[in-house]
């Protein structure tokens, strides 16, 4: 089973070290000791974390997360194919390529052009 360290469970669930510890000491979030002695997150744990929808700790902490990625997803976008029906959208956050196939209309709507954010392209009446 894999095991991560809680800063790298925090960096996978977007929020900090200390909220991770916050959340296992209230008993929201199960640690488990390595035999070094170092506290470690199982990765069944942070997919049952995930899966706590509505009302989980990851709903408590990002109340907004409703909201549809694309308008929340800072970064790049780098590329962009359209055909009939489809478009193939590359995104770049970060260190991260992101590719995202949507509806050639959604992308249109959007505006998504290679040099825009995804944040702050328009939608198009």
């Amino acid at each position: 089973m894999t095991s991560f360290r809680i800063s790298e469970a925090a960096a996978l669930l977007g929020v900090s070290d200390d909220t991770v510890r916050r959340w296992a000491d209230a008993g929201r979030l199960e640690l488990e000791r390595a035999p070094n002695g170092m506290r470690m997150v199982t990765g069944t744990e942070l997919v049952r974390l995930l899966g706590d929808e509505p009302d989980g700790a990851l709903a408590d902490a990002f109340p907004l997360a409703r909201a549809s990625a694309r308008n929340r997803m800072l970064g790049l976008v780098t590329a962009v194919e359209r055909d009939g029906v489809m478009a193939r959208v590359e995104l770049r956050a970060g260190p991260f390529r992101i590719v995202s196939l949507m509806s050639r209309e959604a992308a249109d709507d959007l505006g998504l052009e290679p040099g825009c954010s995804p944040r702050r392209a328009r939608r198009r009446p």
